[in-house]
């Protein structure tokens, strides 16, 4: 009899709570008995450790009797979502979203403003003063969150302005808990609305055309960010869009054109040294989509002596003079949209990619110039079988990625995956609050739904595990210690994340690690500067995230 895949093993404890999903769902005759399923399946598993603030939004005190409006005054929000249990907790304190201080830095003169995020663990929103106008970002998956906060600021008098992917593939969900919608740019529409607002004629939608320029926007006021509960607010964005247009990726999603765009590379640098912070994160969907706007942009980052990291696709190493750009620019990590190792997926999906068969030449590329290499990978796609779990993570661990993220396939509203799976009768439900990517919302073709969920728990305690990270260490005996301290610190220390992001000890804990991690950078930069190839000063040096 051959023996099970790995992590097949206690796959009967991970699915016991009752019958499978899809079989429950498909027996439901009643929406209590619908919305009680969908609760059951929003519950983290026993032996996760995902604390109450992690998973639940904080009170809002309903019914409190507050001040009048204070007029042009405005209120930022970014809503609680749960976090995934599997996953690290630090990733959601990186770095800010620039959606919010986008609008910020477009908000007229005569108006003040505030930023909140929930995320940052320090209770429910500010209401004294009761703001004029409340802005609120809205994702799919805390939708629910958004439109509790839109009623909750209603009932004080202020006017809600709700914007996001979400809003603009399903406004007529949106609309009934708004006093108007934020159609595509909003940075754009944005002071319109404000003095709209401030004159009483508030019109129900505005719509801002991503086609504009957006070197004419002015740069994010990242002044009003709480410093210290982030590893670093020097998020920025030098492109807009992608040159893929992958079929489950939201930048498909129906309605929304980008078309690709470019920052001044010498803008940018300026707004990292305006920041002040020696780590930058790169936020584009994919920096290294013109690999030509790629080598001036570094030329512009070299001088400032900052280590940063991005996004890129793997097709950015067909250039492996850019590859050492970055290197030498200051660039310490990447993350890699691989997707998936079988490449009739890739087909599938329209995705513009490599064969999987030559990524693990590519990934030795940055290795050979001190890139460390954060790989994405999606579970759950029409070719994958049982075997994929234990293939993706063993090509993980061969090929020495320093972190891996994994993603279960998710059909987000307005995509070609979404109608799709709709056209197929797959979908398991749309509660959106479960369409995170740590959730299986519909049915796998070559698996089961409980399968697909056991097999991504998995593979996050296989990268997390002491071996699994041992045999993922640098080849350079220097590089080990930074990359454990990486590793431990990151992956496996979510009941510390939860105590550091209350506290709001982030940026305190992860600052020295940072800087550290600088100035061996700059040592590294000049010995790849000195060598006639990669081989001859090849280290992956450590950023600490």
């Amino acid at each position: 009899m051959p023996r099970p895949p790995a992590w097949c093993f206690g796959l009967d404890r991970r699915v016991a709570r009752a019958d499978t999903l899809l079989g429950k769902v498909l027996h439901t005759t009643t929406e209590e008995d619908l919305e009680r399923i969908l609760e059951d399946a929003r519950r983290p598993r026993r032996r996760s450790f995902l604390p109450r603030a992690l998973r639940e939004p904080p009170a809002l005190p309903w019914g409190v009797e507050a001040g009048p409006v204070r007029e042009r005054f405005a209120l930022l929000l970014n809503p609680f979502y749960p976090k995934d249990p599997h996953a690290s907790f630090g990733k959601h304190v990186l770095t800010p979203s620039l959606a919010l201080t986008s609008l910020a830095a477009a908000t007229p003169p005569d108006w003040s403003l505030r930023y909140w995020d929930e995320n940052l663990l320090q209770g429910p929103p500010p209401f004294e003063p009761v703001p004029q106008v409340v802005g609120i970002t809205v994702h799919l998956t805390f939708a629910r969150r958004a439109f509790e906060l839109a009623r909750f600021y209603r009932g004080l008098g202020s006017r809600v302005v709700l914007g996001g992917l979400h809003v603009l593939s399903c406004p007529d969900e949106c609309a009934p808990h708004a006093d108007a919608l934020a159609l595509g740019e909003g940075a754009q529409v944005w002071p319109e609305i404000l003095n709209d607002a401030a004159a009483g004629t508030l019109r129900p939608r505005y719509v801002g055309s991503y086609r504009r320029p957006y070197r004419d926007d002015p740069a994010p006021r990242r002044d009003l960010l709480p410093r210290r509960d982030f590893l670093t607010t020097t998020s920025v964005i030098a492109t807009r869009g992608c040159h893929s247009r992958c079929g489950f990726c939201y930048l498909s999603t129906e309605g929304l054109h980008m078309p690709y765009q470019l920052q001044d590379p010498e803008r940018v640098a300026a707004e990292i040294v305006a920041d002040r912070q020696p780590y930058a994160v790169f936020i584009d969907n994919n920096l290294g989509s013109r690999p030509e706007y790629l080598a001036r942009l570094c030329q512009a980052l070299a001088p400032l002596e900052r280590i940063w990291s991005a996004a890129v696709s793997i097709d950015v190493t067909d250039h492996p003079d850019v590859v050492r750009q970055m290197a030498l620019a200051g660039c310490t990590g990447v993350f890699v949209g691989f997707e998936s190792l079988q490449p009739r997926n890739i087909v599938d999906q329209r995705k513009k990619s490599p064969s999987p068969a030559d990524y693990a030449r590519r990934v030795a590329l940055f290795h050979d110039h001190g890139i460390q290499v954060n790989g994405s990978f999606v579970l759950g796609f029409d070719h994958d079988r049982p075997e994929v779990f234990e293939r993706t993570v063993e090509w993980v661990e061969a090929n020495r990625l320093e972190c891996a993220t994994f993603h279960v396939l998710t059909p987000y509203p307005g995509t070609p995956l979404f109608r799709q799976m709709e056209a197929e009768d797959r979908l398991l439900h749309r509660d959106w609050s479960l369409y995170d990517t740590s959730h299986v919302v519909f049915r796998p073709r070559h698996m089961t739904p409980e399968h697909l969920a056991a097999g991504y728990a998995w593979c996050y305690e296989q990268l997390f595990s002491h071996a699994s990270i041992w045999r993922r260490r640098p080849r350079q005996a220097e590089a080990v210690l930074p990359y454990l301290a990486m590793s431990y610190l990151y992956k496996r220390s979510n009941r510390l994340w939860a105590f550091l992001i209350r506290r709001r000890l982030t940026h305190a804990v992860w600052g020295p690690l940072v800087e550290w991690t600088r100035r061996r950078h700059l040592r590294f930069r000049r010995r790849l500067a000195a060598a006639p190839g990669p081989a001859a000063a090849a280290c992956v040096v450590s950023a600490g995230v």
